[in-house]
């Protein structure tokens, strides 16, 4: 893991590292279509159109690709009897959550109508790092401290600096998004515990199962 995001870092300076050396970084800088610009400067326009078009190719698998994972997780949850049961429903023969992924691929359609591309984006980021990157983080903390080295035998150097280190990068990332994405991102962690908690007392589960329960 280490090694890969050492690799992607170092790729990455040297791709700005060249673009930099073909076009001004202040010009850069400002520039929606920078790779398109650098491959014009370098071999004509017809170049940057084919540079353009893998571009777009690229970022549309990598969408395709995440929301195929991400409809996994309310399928997952609505098989285990977490979430609405019509989102547990496969396609008859494809054997894909359909339901899940049409509703996910309804929301973002619907959210880039609605809102600037930048502020969905932002909005996205501040979510996932407050329920998720965060979130997990302390979890991982909390999980290690509560188990056993025989129970939990996975090691992390200089346990817990890198914990709470990650911790504070995110912070800082979080609070670059702005006041209002915090506030969103904290309503929707909000949002989700009452939800939960409606549906535990529901379903008499933690913290709501009798003294008694049996699992």
């Amino acid at each position: 893991m280490f090694i890969s995001i050492t690799g992607i870092a170092i790729l990455y300076m040297l791709m700005n590292v060249s673009v930099v050396s073909v076009i001004p970084w202040q010009h850069a800088k400002d520039s929606k279509f920078v790779v398109s610009e650098f491959m014009e400067q370098l071999s004509g326009n017809t170049s940057a159109k084919i540079v353009t078009c893998l571009i777009l190719l690229v970022a549309f698998s990598s969408v395709f690709s995440a929301t195929l994972g991400y409809s996994r997780i309310p399928y997952a949850a609505a098989t285990d009897g977490a979430f609405f049961k019509v989102f547990a429903k496969l396609h008859p023969t494809g054997n894909f959550p359909y339901v899940s992924l049409l509703f996910l691929g309804g929301v973002a359609f619907v959210f880039s109508l609605l809102f600037k591309l930048s502020d969905v984006i932002s909005a996205i980021l501040a979510m996932r790092i407050l329920i998720q990157f965060i979130s997990q983080a302390l979890g991982l903390y909390l999980l290690r401290r509560k188990k056993s080295e025989t129970n939990f035998p996975y090691k992390m150097p200089l346990f817990p600096i890198p914990i709470f280190l990650a911790i504070l990068m995110w912070v800082a990332i979080l609070i670059s998004t702005g006041f209002h994405m915090v506030l969103g991102g904290l309503s929707a962690i909000a949002l989700g515990m009452v939800v939960y908690f409606i549906k535990a007392n529901m379903k008499k589960e933690w913290p709501f199962k009798p003294v008694n329960y049996k699992p």
